[in-house]
């Protein structure tokens, strides 16, 4: 196991990311962590601040109970600060929230009032500094991901095919895009390091086919790589069916059911990872407790296909899967971006 201790090089990593969030000496910098949090990060995150010259504070808030069916895992929607109203308006007048939460604020109810204010939000995904630290934001690849951004925007319709069987059709009218290339110096928005995603989240109504999982692809929440086939049949958004003899269907079924809520089966949202430095094979390298998998949504030419909460949809659920599929083709209105897992110009 990798030990957790304060190193120089992780310092040096953490400032290089704060520093193309913009912070300049003297700004209020908020560490907002919780009882379960990550205690190397989080002192990590200090130093750098402080070696940026930042006035960085502390803001921890005790890890709350359990109130789910089963575990959540790597959702994003962190339920750490259960709307406690001081503290969100502390962060909302930060010109830098470092956010250390376990499940991080990316889709988090207060999200929305902390931007609100200015306030610019780095999600630091909870993984052992040498994993943040391999995945450090390359700017080339933000414009990369901002073409990305703007193909899904002009796009009507996403199709993604593969050898193993999936054949989703994605209406895009009405989706909102988002993109994230690891770092954010822009006031009212937020990024999470590691980085470099395209995605959308579809409106109501817009996903139907068939998505195989082949062995070789990942479940994120169970931080898995499958060993069995699974196929989902979709219509209107929902898993209407979910096919495979192995465990790793029983797994799916189990974890679906758990919820009792009609609302995790849906799409939350769709999109491909586009960055070169992550890697698919990451997770064999770590002890599970190191590892949270943003990498794995990130590597470049997945296909990212997550159920579970959509706004723009009018769902929520704290119910959720992030499945990172290889081998993907994926066109908008007719243009392969991705063919069969590998990125093609201008997004390579």
């Amino acid at each position: 196991m990798l030990r957790e201790r304060i190193e120089g090089k992780w310092i040096d990593c953490f400032a290089e990311v704060f520093g193309r969030c913009g912070v300049a000496a003297g700004d209020a910098a908020a560490i907002l962590s919780e009882t379960q949090s990550r205690a190397v990060n989080v002192e990590l995150a200090e130093l750098a601040l402080l070696r940026l010259g930042c006035r960085p504070f502390h803001l921890v808030v005790p890890t709350p109970r359990l109130a789910a069916p089963a575990p959540v895992r790597s959702t994003g929607a962190s339920d750490a600060l259960g709307r406690l109203a001081p503290a969100v308006a502390a962060l909302a007048r930060s010109v830098l929230v470092v956010d250390l939460t376990v499940e991080g604020l990316l889709h988090a109810a207060e999200l929305p009032e902390i931007l609100a204010g200015g306030a610019r939000v780095l999600m630091v995904s909870n993984e052992h500094p040498e994993i943040l630290e391999r995945c450090l934001p390359d700017p080339a690849l933000e414009s990369k991901v901002r073409e990305g951004m703007r193909m899904l925007r002009a796009a009507r319709l996403m199709r993604v095919v593969s050898p193993a069987g999936t054949a989703l059709e994605i209406a895009l009218e009405g989706a909102r895009v988002g993109g994230v290339w690891g770092y954010t110096a822009k006031p009212g928005t937020v990024a999470h390091w590691p980085g470099g995603i395209c995605l959308a989240f579809p409106r109501a109504k817009s996903v139907n086919g068939t998505l195989v999982l082949a062995p070789g692809d990942v479940n994120l929440t169970f931080k898995r790589y499958l060993r069995d086939t699974v196929r989902l049949r979709i219509v209107d958004d929902y898993v209407r069916e979910i096919e495979g003899a192995g465990v790793d269907a029983d797994m799916m079924r189990g974890y679906f059911a758990s919820w009792g809520d009609a609302e995790a089966y849906a799409v939350s949202h769709v999109g491909w990872g586009m960055n070169p430095g992550a890697r698919w094979d990451a997770m064999t390298f770590y002890d599970r407790r190191d590892f949270n998998g943003t990498e794995l949504r990130a590597f470049a030419g997945n296909f990212l296909y997550s159920t579970g909460a959509n706004e723009v949809a009018g769902r929520h659920t704290l119910g959720h899967f992030d499945l990172p599929l290889r081998n993907c083709t994926v066109s908008l209105d007719g243009r392969t971006v991705v063919d069969e897992g590998r990125l093609l110009p201008p997004l390579a």
